[in-house]
């Protein structure tokens, strides 16, 4: 259902009209039906809201979450909000009969991912007394036998672990990945999807055992808004330009053929490596890059169009925030781009990678419930820091700048992985545990490493992730699609980085860094 409602916005405006659309379970509301293509101004879950009639008002309707959120609503009269009682009222019968049954299947999950848990914890704990006992024997110089009996049963202990670990993973995904992992957010452009590879173990693999040693003394010494909901956009290429591309790309790269065999093997060398950009933030430098890569482009074959990836057809992008005068970020425009960013965790396998995102929208969930709480005192992130200091909440459990310290490390994470794409890197897999180690690895626990590590096996390769950040499908066969990506990231990544980097001199400055491990 949806039309048209009065919404009270505040003191000042008073009510005001707006345009809502119930769909999916969701009540959400755009400044017009015309300005309904430019996102969702706001939304509400009907199943955990309470609806209320008013005592007096026979127009009006309020919508609360305890604590968190409220709309008060009125209709044109009361005939129109009888119509909206009852597809309110509808809608969460029937979400909380679904909800009623989905909660009985977390809560067994639950239960079996906590014995499967306590099962890891168990089976780390040997394995460290049995590398102890290797490192001990070595040390001691005792027998050859008993030191490979001992390593057999690392051997053995190591097949258990990894075994419990994937069963761990597949009730993860089984409980978590029907709501939260196989689904991008809303406001992204339409992207091609990647199918998640299939993570297998081998159970007698046991030719590493060297390897696994060592990662085990590692282990043993090394002590987680509002949403735009915007319609999808674009389609097909037309299959005749599509046709013509293709001729004209292989025409292309005949010629470039041609041209490497006249060229020495030093210059095949030099030809085939992507030169990395050195790090510096000053204006001079950034000038000269942009013209550097303009003089570039024109170089470029007449055949090689602008193609347009994910990071330029984003809904919202850091790149487009414009901060105070005194480095103020805008909260919703800052959560906006974070929601935004999201897919690209869909894009390295939305099975595997579903505990990140999980992780990464909750944090964003929590700070837009301290911003709808309060949306004229919170008008930047520093506002919510320095409300939560002053009122000595910022470093209790689940607080917004909690939230916040988290939503940067996963930020720092994407920075990173991305950076290591922009300049060259076509290994997925070394990229993302590259980028791993520089951020989160630090505050991961041993049994989260493990996850982590698991989700690495089933990344994508280079082609495939590169194909699924096409804005249209086809795109990716354009001779102009990778400068086109890699020139996108040039204007993203900076911009990203510059507020990453406000962010981590107000943690630092008040003192809110934490060093705890989950």
């Amino acid at each position: 259902m949806e039309g048209m409602l009065y919404k009270w916005t505040n003191y000042i405006s008073g009510w005001q009209p707006r345009w809502f659309v119930l769909d999916g379970g969701t009540l959400s509301y755009y400044d017009s039906q015309e300005d309904a293509w430019k996102g969702c101004k706001g939304s509400i879950k009907i199943s955990v809201c309470e609806i209320q009639v008013h005592s007096s008002d026979s127009t009006r309707v309020d919508l609360t979450i305890p604590g968190e959120q409220h709309f008060y609503l009125r209709a044109i009269n009361a005939a129109e909000r009888q119509k909206w009682l009852v597809a309110l009222g509808t809608a969460k019968a029937c979400l909380t009969d679904n909800r009623t049954k989905r909660e009985k299947e977390l809560q067994e999950n639950t239960e079996a991912l906590k014995t499967k848990m306590s099962e890891l914890r168990l089976y780390c704990d040997l394995l460290l007394q049995q590398v102890n006992k290797i490192k001990e024997s070595d040390e001691l110089g005792e027998a050859v036998e008993t030191g490979i009996d001992t390593r057999n049963m690392v051997k053995s202990t190591c097949t258990t672990f990894l075994k419990t670990l994937e069963e761990c993973m597949q009730i993860a995904n089984r409980t978590f990945s029907t709501d939260m992992a196989t689904q991008s957010p809303p406001g992204s452009p339409p992207v091609a999807a990647i199918k998640p590879q299939k993570v297998r173990f081998s159970l007698r693999c046991t030719h590493s055992l060297g390897r696994v040693d060592s990662a085990l003394h590692n282990a043993q010494n090394e002590s987680d808004p509002e949403h735009y909901d915007q319609p999808a956009e674009g389609g097909k290429a037309n299959e005749a330009e599509d046709l013509k591309e293709t001729k004209q790309e292989q025409k292309h790269k005949m010629g470039q053929s041609q041209k490497c065999d006249s060229s020495s093997s030093n210059n095949k060398e030099l030809n085939t490596v992507r030169p990395q950009h050195q790090d510096d933030d000053s204006p001079e430098h950034d000038e000269a890059q942009h013209e550097d890569k303009t003089s570039r482009d024109s170089a470029e074959p007449e055949d090689t169009e602008q193609v347009d990836t994910f990071f330029s057809t984003m809904s919202h992008r850091f790149s487009d925030i414009r901060l105070d005068d005194d480095n103020g970020i805008p909260t919703q425009e800052f959560l906006d781009s974070c929601y935004a960013i999201v897919p690209v965790l869909d894009k390295l396998g939305s099975t595997v990678f579903a505990p990140v995102k999980m992780d990464f929208v909750g944090n964003i969930k929590k700070i837009n419930q301290k911003l709808m709480s309060e949306p004229d005192r919170f008008p930047t992130l520093q506002s919510i820091v320095l409300h939560e200091v002053q009122t000595d909440v910022a470093q209790v459990r689940n607080s917004a700048t909690e939230a916040l310290l988290w939503l940067r490390r996963g930020l720092k994470f994407l920075k990173e992985f991305l950076s290591e794409v922009n300049v060259g890197e076509q290994d997925i897999q070394g990229a993302l545990n590259n980028a791993y180690g520089k951020t989160l690895r630090q505050y991961h626990g041993w049994v989260v490493r493990g996850v982590f590590a698991l989700a690495l096996r089933a990344a994508p390769s280079y082609q495939s992730f590169t194909a699924a950040l096409v804005s249209r499908e086809g795109d990716e066969l354009k001779s102009g699609f990778i400068s086109g990506m890699h020139r996108d990231l040039e204007v993203y990544l900076p911009a990203m980085e510059k507020q990453l980097a406000i962010l981590d001199s107000l943690y630092e400055e008040y003192n809110l860094e934490s060093d705890e491990v989950v």
